[in-house]
């Protein structure tokens, strides 16, 4: 998902000036205003007529006349961000915000911009202030549950997915969202229930009836998996994570042979899918077929040449058919890509938002 602008008018007018009491402000004050007043309403004018350079003159001009005035400083930002500029953007909305703290579409745009520019802290920051402002904010709470993500903030990606899902339980994928973000937090009992309330109100659905079994299996109880395992693979022959974890698990059990046609189905549907791979050639190791573990390895290799696992059972095989050379090199370099390359191997690690 994407971070759109949800309820956001372009260039639109504010009110100027609303609430301040004219007994306590300076004339020379107030004269300034009115200036920034009509400087900006005839910016706005210009912009809507498609002269946004001439309008960007007006909105400078406004500002040199009174720098707080929020209507010059919003428009003026958005019209930088409407045109991809940013970088200029930015600054402008931090001080549009700064001048009125309860103007929602300020803070959201101001979060899209710092998106854009790769600050994914910053942006999460304003969307957390325009999220107080409108907390019912649907749309916002899904951007937020993916940026969260992004940044491994994964407690507060499902806190805030929970949350919107409790606005609309009725959204299947908003479900598997805040499982996943569940999942990444390390809250599995969380992850559990709400699997099983999903697989309750979709029983049809493949991925509903996956996620069921993916808990169910870290959970221990495999014997409950395995038909919701099924069911998923026949709701959708073409979903390829059923056909994995089904034969990775059938790999783990030491049946070799029978982990093949599932492995094999999810690298057709999916050929990047690396998991598969590494587990299919887990299969022909077992089999102690080396030609075919040797071909599914160097596929692998093939896909990802950073990946250290397909190297580290490359050197397995070729010590199996006593080529000690070979298996040295290939250990040595999964060696070095594993220091190269850690997160391919180790689990990413949530953490807490700064405050």
């Amino acid at each position: 998902m994407t971070a759109s602008e949800p309820g956001i008018a372009p260039c639109r007018a504010v009110a100027a000036l609303a609430g301040i009491l004219a007994a306590a402000v300076p004339i020379a004050a107030l004269a300034q205003a009115g200036d920034a007043a009509a400087l900006t309403d005839r910016g706005l004018a210009l912009a809507q007529g498609g002269q946004p350079q001439e309008a960007a003159k007006l909105w400078r001009q406004a500002l040199e006349a009174s720098p707080d005035y929020f209507p010059a400083l919003f428009n003026l930002g958005y019209m930088h961000f409407s045109a991809g500029q940013f970088e200029q953007a930015a600054p402008v909305l931090a001080r549009a915000t700064a001048s009125n703290p309860d103007d929602f579409n300020a803070h959201y745009l101001r979060g899209v911009v710092a998106q854009k520019l790769g600050r994914g802290d910053e942006a999460l920051q304003a969307w957390r202030n325009a999220l107080e402002l409108r907390p019912d904010h649907f749309k916002l709470m899904q951007i937020m549950a993916v940026e969260y993500g992004k940044g491994r903030y994964h407690r507060e990606a499902a806190e805030v997915a929970a949350r919107a899902l409790r606005l609309q339980p009725g959204i299947e994928d908003l479900h598997y969202m805040t499982i996943h973000a569940l999942r990444e937090a390390g809250n599995l009992s969380d992850g559990l229930g709400l699997a099983s309330q999903a697989a309750k109100r979709f029983p049809d659905s493949a991925r509903a009836n996956f996620e069921l079994a993916w808990h169910l299996q870290k959970d221990g109880r495999f014997d409950e998996a395995l038909p919701l395992l099924r069911r998923a693979m026949e709701l959708d022959p073409g979903y390829e994570e059923p056909h994995f974890f089904y034969g990775d698990w059938l790999v783990k059990q030491a049946r070799y042979a029978d982990a093949l046609a599932p492995l094999q189905r999810a690298i057709e549907l999916r050929s990047d899918y690396m998991p598969a791979r590494i587990a299919l050639a887990r299969a022909h190791i077992g089999l102690k077929d080396w030609e075919a573990a040797l071909d599914a390895l160097d596929a692998a290799v093939e896909l990802e040449p950073r990946h250290p696992q397909p190297h580290l059972l490359l050197s397995q095989v070729h010590f199996r058919l006593r080529d000690r050379a070979k298996a040295r090199e290939e250990k040595e370099l999964s060696l070095k890509l594993r220091r190269q390359n850690p997160a391919f191997l180790e689990a990413v690690q949530s953490r807490p938002f700064p405050d």
